[in-house]
């Protein structure tokens, strides 16, 4: 049986099914919330340590403003409605990627949220932010330049977002879209890949435990035979 440490999931066809249920991109946004909520809650089942939500991209600001500041303004809700519980269940924030680009108002609210969690370690939630994999990789080389160190993998490692997090075992991608999408490619290297058919607000507990299940019975060869 395989153990699992992390789990990344792209978390696609939010805006798809919001036009196809509720004709509005905005609702299967707000609808796929309630998956967030219901995949947390099995990660802690399954006592899995990290899990990573490509949440925003760095590509995601060519969306309409309306849609960025609707997403924006449910990520401030979620986290103040939900920091009390996060703190019951021992839940930490993490924020990969760029804040900076971000309004001083969420700015604040994920910082708090950051600060506020840091000790809890049941489950290491990392939410990907303005976040792109070849820009996290530039960053990353570029403070190696700066400190003239030499270019190793280890030296490469701990200047990403994603130091001191263990690489992903298992990405997830919903929405029936087989790409990564610029999602943590130097760290998926070895990650098994699934793709989902059913959109995002679609995917529920049980789809997400046969994933798990079928991760733990493969053979991972990592090269070898």
């Amino acid at each position: 049986m395989n153990p699992i440490k992390h789990v990344a999931i792209i978390m696609d066809g939010n805006g798809r099914w919001g036009i196809k249920h509720k004709k509005s991109r905005n609702s299967g946004h707000r609808a796929g919330l309630n998956t967030i909520e219901e995949i947390i809650d099995e990660t802690i089942k399954q006592k899995i340590n990290h899990l990573t939500l490509y949440t925003f991209s760095t590509e995601n600001w060519k969306r309409p403003k309306k849609e960025i500041e609707f997403l924006f303004n449910l990520l401030e809700n979620f986290l103040i409605k939900k920091l009390k519980n996060l703190m019951k269940n021992k839940i930490k924030i993490k924020v990969i990627g760029n804040k900076k680009k971000f309004t001083k108002n969420l700015q604040k609210i994920l910082i708090k949220s950051e600060k506020k969690t840091n000790k809890n370690d049941r489950l290491q939630i990392n939410l990907a932010l303005n976040y792109g994999s070849k820009e996290e990789l530039i960053n990353a080389i570029k403070i190696i330049n700066f400190k003239k160190e030499k270019f190793t993998e280890e030296n490469i490692d701990k200047n990403l977002y994603t130091k001191d997090i263990p690489n992903p075992d298992i990405l997830i991608r919903t929405g029936n879209t087989h790409r990564l999408s610029n999602f943590l490619l130097w760290q998926s290297a070895y990650t098994e890949i699934f793709f989902e058919k059913k959109m995002w607000p679609a995917f529920k507990r049980n789809d997400y435990r046969k994933i798990l299940n079928r991760f733990r019975l493969l053979k991972r060869n990592f090269g070898a035979i």
